[in-house]
C-alpha cells in the first residue's frame, strides 16, 4: 500500500479543503494514529486514522456559507474590467433575514468567502458563496453527483427528437454530457436539471439544438432552493440545512 500526502487524503476524506489541511498541519492541529503531525509534506497510509482537534472543529463551525439571488450583470467569481463580482452584495442591508436566522453580518465572514460553482453574467439566481472547503468539494468536486435545477427561457422550435437530445446524447469540447432532465415547464420554458457544471453548459447545449436562450435562472442546488429569497439578497445557510 502507498502512502498518500496527508493534506490531500483530509481533503479527499472530506475533513477540509487541501489549503485548510496545510494550515491546520502547521498549527499542530491535526493527528494521525493519535500522533501530532505539523510537518507539511507529511505522507501516511490511507487506512491510518486522521482526527483534528477541538481548535480545528471549533474553527470549522465558524465557517459561514451564505446562499445569494444574483442578479444579471453580476459575475460570479473574480471580478472582470467594467463589471461587478457578486460578492459585493454581500452586506449588512442585503441580508434576507430568515426565519431561523441566528446569524448577523460580520466583516470576517467575507473573508476567504469563494463562489462554490459558476453563474454566468447573463443569467441570475442561486449562487452559493462559502468559507468552508468541504462545502466547496461536496458541490464542485471532481466527483460532485450534486442535482443543479434551471429554469430556461427559449425561442425556437423543439421537436422530441431534439428533446431526447438534450436530456442525454450531446457532447461538449469532444466529452460526451452526462444525461440531464429536460422537460417543458410552459410553452415558452424549460426546466433543466444537471448534475455536472461545464462552462455556459446549458447555453450550448441549447446552440446545439437549433434554440436561443433569452433567460437562464438557476432555482435550487442539491437540497437548497431559493424560495422566497429576494433577487439580489442573500442569507446564512442555517443549521440544519445540507446538500
Amino acid at each position: 500500500m502507498e502512502k498518500i500526502r496527508l493534506s490531500k487524503l483530509m481533503s479527499e476524506q472530506g475533513l477540509c479543503s487541501r489549503r485548510e489541511a496545510d494550515r491546520y498541519i502547521e498549527l499542530g492541529w491535526v493527528f494521525v494514529d493519535g500522533v501530532q503531525i505539523s510537518e507539511l509534506g507529511t505522507k501516511i497510509y490511507p487506512t491510518q486514522k486522521i482526527k483534528l482537534n477541538r481548535a480545528a472543529q471549533s474553527q470549522q463551525t465558524s465557517l459561514v456559507t451564505i446562499i445569494l439571488n444574483k442578479p444579471i450583470g453580476y459575475v460570479s467569481g473574480q471580478p472582470e474590467p467594467g463589471y461587478r463580482p457578486a460578492v459585493v452584495l454581500i452586506k449588512p442591508e442585503n441580508q434576507f433575514i430568515h426565519p431561523r436566522s441566528t446569524k448577523r453580518f460580520q466583516p470576517v465572514h467575507l473573508k476567504n468567502l469563494a463562489p462554490a460553482g459558476r453563474l454566468d453574467i447573463d443569467s441570475q439566481g442561486l449562487l452559493i458563496l462559502t468559507q468552508d472547503g468541504r462545502i466547496a468539494k461536496q458541490l464542485i468536486g471532481a466527483e460532485s453527483e450534486i442535482e443543479k435545477e434551471y429554469l430556461v427561457r427559449v425561442e425556437g422550435a423543439l421537436p422530441k427528437d431534439k428533446l431526447a437530445l438534450l436530456n442525454h446524447g450531446l457532447s461538449l469540447d469532444g466529452k460526451a454530457l452526462k444525461p440531464a432532465q429536460v422537460s417543458w415547464q410552459n410553452q415558452n420554458q424549460l426546466r433543466f436539471i444537471l448534475r455536472e457544471g461545464k462552462k455556459r453548459q446549458i447555453r450550448r447545449m441549447c446552440e446545439l439544438v437549433n434554440l436561443k436562450v433569452t433567460g437562464l435562472k438557476r432555482v435550487r442546488i442539491g437540497n437548497i432552493g431559493l424560495r422566497d429569497l429576494p433577487e439580489g439578497k442573500w442569507r446564512y445557510l442555517q443549521d440544519g440545512e445540507n446538500f
